[in-house]
């Protein structure tokens, strides 16, 4: 198979995806590494049907690797994961939307266009999780105890644009991640990047069913494949406070090969699905089951003033209804098991 993977510079040296795309390239598959964000791109060129059975980001939020793969899923092309499904989740706002209409345990969300704008908020909601709508890598998350501390950050703030803020979730101080690769869910624990001061080694960890159902709910409801979930165990149960497209897969056994083996099976699916399954279909591709999912459309959120991020399900599933009369939904399949060659 030919491939091609967007690598921007924040992870031109880092080992997924450039071990990943060393082993698909010792299977015999070709392999196109493009770095949008240290390359002039022709993007008529760039992206031309057929050239590639798959496209595949690794990229940061914000960063123009997204607009690449998208173009290349607008010219009919299998993108890794689906090029709308990844808009969804890195547009925190967005996907803060998402998640509660279709049932998913997160904190209420509030979106505010400026951080002077969240002083509006009620003391009741202290203390408050802050940080960009677009941000990843755990940057520029603040736990915020107090309103007059939110009004002494306002100028650190203003320079993240659109800003999401959530009533901090009590918990013991670590994160469980779970990651899903061909199908299958790995979970480790890590520190939390708002509680610093605790030292917690990462390592893998028995997967509760509970997480694992609201794991894989979350592939669902996003229309993701490879993907990671962050999970904190709050007084009333897991809630989900992030999730990642085509994560590090840190400490998950054999990963390398397994995120292969997963690439591989999802541009084989691609091409089936392009060869004329549509629908609500199941059949084998390649070894693999296919499930032919809705997707949600984008949501607007307004920005005047801080804005609880809430949608009825009744709006997503007319949403869903708009998008599948315009085109093909987005393809979940568990990778193929096989060495990949």
């Amino acid at each position: 198979m030919r491939l091609c993977f967007l690598v921007e510079e924040n992870y031109r040296h880092d080992g997924m995806p450039n071990e990943v795309i060393r082993q698909l390239t010792a299977w015999g598959h070709q392999v196109d590494v493009l770095r949008p964000g240290g390359s002039l791109l022709h993007m008529t060129e760039a992206v031309r049907a057929g050239t590639h059975d798959a496209w595949v980001l690794k990229t940061v939020s914000g960063g123009p690797g997204l607009t690449l793969l998208e173009a290349a899923a607008s010219a009919g092309m299998t993108t890794v994961n689906d090029a709308r499904s990844i808009r969804g989740v890195r547009d925190k706002a967005l996907a803060a939307a998402i998640g509660r209409a279709r049932g998913l345990p997160l904190p209420r969300t509030y979106a505010a266009a400026r951080p002077e704008l969240l002083a509006e908020l009620p003391a009741s909601e202290y203390p408050l999780v802050v940080k960009p709508a677009d941000g990843s890598s755990g940057r520029a998350v603040h736990l915020v105890a107090s309103p007059d501390r939110l009004a002494a950050m306002v100028p650190e703030l203003a320079r993240e644009g659109l800003l999401i803020a959530q009533p901090y979730v009590p918990n013991s101080g670590i994160d469980i991640k779970v990651y899903c690769v061909g199908g299958e869910l790995y979970a480790t624990e890590r520190r939390s990047p708002l509680h610093p001061e605790h030292a917690v080694r990462e390592r893998r960890v028995p997967l509760s069913a509970e997480v694992a159902a609201i794991v894989d709910q979350v592939g669902a409801v996003y229309g993701l494949d490879l993907y990671g979930v962050d999970v904190l165990l709050g007084p009333d149960g897991p809630v989900v406070v992030d999730v990642n497209d085509f994560p590090s897969f840190r400490q998950v056994p054999d990963a390398v090969a397994r995120v292969a083996r997963a690439v591989l099976g999802l541009a084989r699916a691609g091409q089936g699905a392009a060869a004329g399954l549509t629908g609500e279909q199941h059949g084998a591709v390649g070894g693999a089951s296919l499930e032919v999912r809705a997707h949600p459309d984008p949501v607007s959120v307004p920005g005047a003033g801080p804005v609880e991020v809430v949608l009825p399900a009744q709006a997503v599933d007319s949403a869903q209804a708009a998008a599948s009369a315009q085109g093909p939904a987005p393809v979940h399949i568990p990778a193929v098991a096989g060495d990949g060659a």
